[in-house]
This record gives structure tokens, C-alpha cells and sequence, in this order.
């Protein structure tokens, strides 16, 4: 089995470490790790709740979903879906999945309150009750989440990121043999060079 060309992590907002563990996965496979809302905040030279503001949830979407569809073309990557909420277009799911192994980083409703708790970069979360909105995100999202995914991964804070990372990486490819994994790092190192000599 080899190596897919692409792997998705999907999760709720702010808890489940999609850019922590996502940084570290693409690091140990080699690949190029994309933030997609990182992505649109560069695009745009405005910060997500910015753009909320000024375009509203509808045009923030929109915006997301081009992302995706830009983003699904690009292989040897690893992308974390920003905030959690592109499944909820039926038209996402399958720019999620094109060519990629999607992961489901599923972790409790307690951990998301913990680590979103002085997050004022969520939107959907400035209100007087944002464990109750995490909590109805969590209902309507779980099942969409669970139904795109090909591999789900619980994290919580009795699993370290490193951890998570290579009970990940056996998953994903549990035939693929340390040295070739660690040459697949060596190239994904020297690609990234290559990227940023030629961006220079």
C-alpha cells in the first residue's frame, strides 16, 4: 500500500489539534503542511472574523469551498480545515476527499471548551454561551465528520500529539518501513527548499 497523495484532517474548532498534529504528520510523511484558513487570511490580508464581519458566515463559506477546490489539486500535502465548519456545504465533501485520506480528529466537549476559552479568533464562539455552541456544533457536525472520514483518531490530553502522530502514520500506511519514511522526510525537506528559493 502506498502512501496517499493526500491527507484531509477534519475536527471541531479549536481542541482537536488539527494544526499541531497536522505540522508533525506532514513532517514525518514529508509532506507540505496548508492551513486552509490560514490560506484565506493571507489571500485576503484580513484575519477570519474580519471576514465574518464584513461578508457574514455565507461569504466566508464561499471563500472556503474555492479554497478547497484550489487546494485539492495539491499533492504531498497535509491540509487542516481551519475551524471545522466545511463539511457543512455538501459541496465540500468531495473536494475533502479527492485523492485523500481523511482523518477525523475526534476529542470531547470538554477539551474544546479548554482550548477555545480565550480563543477571539472564533466567530461562532463571541457569545455569552460558547460551550453551548460547541455543543450543538458538535450534534450537528459529529456525524458529517463520521461519515467523511476514513480513519478517526481521538485526542485528548492523554495523547500527546507525537503519539497520535505515529498510531497515524501505521494507519495510514502501516507497510511503510521507517527508513522509507524518513527518505520521504529527507524530500520534503529539500521540495520545501526548493519552494522557498523559488518564492524568493
Amino acid at each position: 500500500m502506498s502512501l496517499p497523495k493526500r491527507v484531509v484532517l477534519v475536527g471541531p474548532m479549536g481542541g482537536a489539534g488539527k494544526s499541531t498534529i497536522g505540522r508533525l504528520l506532514a513532517k514525518e510523511l514529508g509532506y507540505r503542511f496548508l492551513d486552509s484558513d490560514r490560506i484565506i487570511e493571507e489571500r485576503c490580508g484580513a484575519n477570519i472574523p474580519w471576514i465574518f464581519d464584513v461578508e457574514g458566515e455565507d461569504g466566508f463559506r464561499q471563500r472556503e469551498t474555492s479554497m478547497l477546490d484550489e487546494l485539492s489539486n495539491e499533492v504531498g500535502t497535509v491540509l487542516a480545515t481551519g475551524g471545522g465548519g466545511a463539511v457543512m456545504r455538501a459541496e465540500n465533501h468531495g473536494l475533502l476527499k479527492k485523492n485523500a485520506v481523511v482523518v477525523y480528529l475526534k476529542t470531547s466537549i470538554d477539551q474544546q471548551v479548554e482550548r477555545t476559552r480565550k480563543d477571539r479568533n472564533r466567530p461562532l464562539l463571541q457569545n455569552d454561551d460558547p460551550e453551548g455552541v460547541l455543543r450543538r456544533l458538535f450534534a450537528i457536525r459529529d456525524p458529517l465528520y463520521t461519515e467523511l472520514a476514513d480513519i478517526v483518531m481521538f485526542t485528548d490530553r492523554k495523547s500527546p500529539p507525537r503519539l497520535v502522530v505515529r498510531q497515524l502514520v501505521n494507519r495510514i500506511n502501516p507497510k511503510t518501513p521507517p527508513r522509507h519514511r524518513r527518505q520521504r522526510r529527507k524530500e520534503g525537506r529539500h521540495n520545501a527548499q526548493g519552494t522557498s528559493r523559488a518564492e524568493g
